[in-house]
């Protein structure tokens, strides 16, 4: 059975006092993206354990202009998705949950690697991602918390923010889970039109160009990247290669390549695994 909680106090009830827990935190509108980071959740901890899914839309990450108000939102789907997925308890709370009343103006600074990639056209986005986040798991208290790979440059700076403050928390990214297309799924892919959604096939197409210009060097497969999403007429904020902490490229081994780019207005942001200067 899953329960669904609104409250601190609730949430504090339902919590099992010993045992392993895993939290998988969503901003709701949930897919199968969502659904494999719960079956996730679940094999890890197998029966012996609780699986708990917070379900809140968190407005301090949203920055002026941004799409707070139009973010889909729909609870009930969210749960039934959660049923499904042997999820314990889903915790959606409301803002005055979370926040409480007034503001503290306490936070949590996710360091130069917040102000690269979504940093710099999202000023003060991954502030707000951590402080949620942190609180979250404060109010949860899981052993091990697990999140999307899509939102690789999150998933970083998550896991460096509770080994930095010793959290004690486990910290598991789970692969990027896509369509047919390839494209990543995302709560925003509901925004595209018809139109849209045929481009965006255009972005994980990037993505397998930069893989196959990976032995030839970052440079190499960064331009490869970007001539795909140019070819498609893509509205591009970035196309990076770095190492997987989100520092330099490398001159050979294990790196990154992420993506961001508009499409019909939408923003879609993507990434892959590279090895840089290995094969031929």
């Amino acid at each position: 059975m899953t329960l669904v909680v609104h409250t601190r106090a609730d949430l504090a009830e339902v919590l099992t006092p010993t045992g392993p827990r895993a939290v998988v935190m969503t901003m709701g509108a949930l897919h199968e993206g969502h659904a494999a980071l719960m079956s996730a959740a679940r094999s890890r901890l197998q029966s012996a354990g609780q699986v708990v899914v917070t379900d809140f839309v968190n407005p301090t990450q949203f920055g002026a202009g941004e799409d707070f108000d139009r973010y889909p939102r729909s609870l009930a789907a969210d749960v039934d998705l959660c049923r499904r997925n042997h999820v314990d308890v889903v915790f959606a709370p409301d803002v005055n949950a979370v926040y409480g009343q007034e503001d503290s103006g306490v936070t949590v600074d996710p360091g130069p690697r917040g102000d690269i990639l979504e940093g710099v056209t999202r000023p003060g986005h991954f502030r707000g991602v951590l402080t949620v986040v942190a609180k979250l798991m404060h109010l949860t208290r899981p052993t091990m918390a697990l999140f999307g790979e899509k939102d690789y440059q999150q998933l970083v700076l998550i896991r460096s923010m509770t080994q930095s403050l010793d959290f004690g928390v486990e910290i598991v990214g789970v692969p990027t889970v896509r369509d047919p297309d390839g494209l990543a799924m995302s709560s925003r892919n509901r925004y595209l039109s018809p139109e849209a959604r045929g481009r965006s096939a255009a972005i994980p197409a990037a993505l397998d160009a930069g893989r196959a210009g990976a032995s030839s060097g970052a440079d190499t497969a960064r331009v490869a990247a970007r001539d795909v999403l140019e070819t498609a007429g893509m509205d591009i904020h970035y196309v990076e290669v770095t190492d997987p902490d989100l520092g330099p490229a490398p001159a050979q081994g294990h790196a990154r390549l992420l993506v961001a780019v508009t499409v019909g207005g939408t923003r879609l942001i993507d990434n892959c695994a590279l090895d840089i200067g290995v094969g031929g």
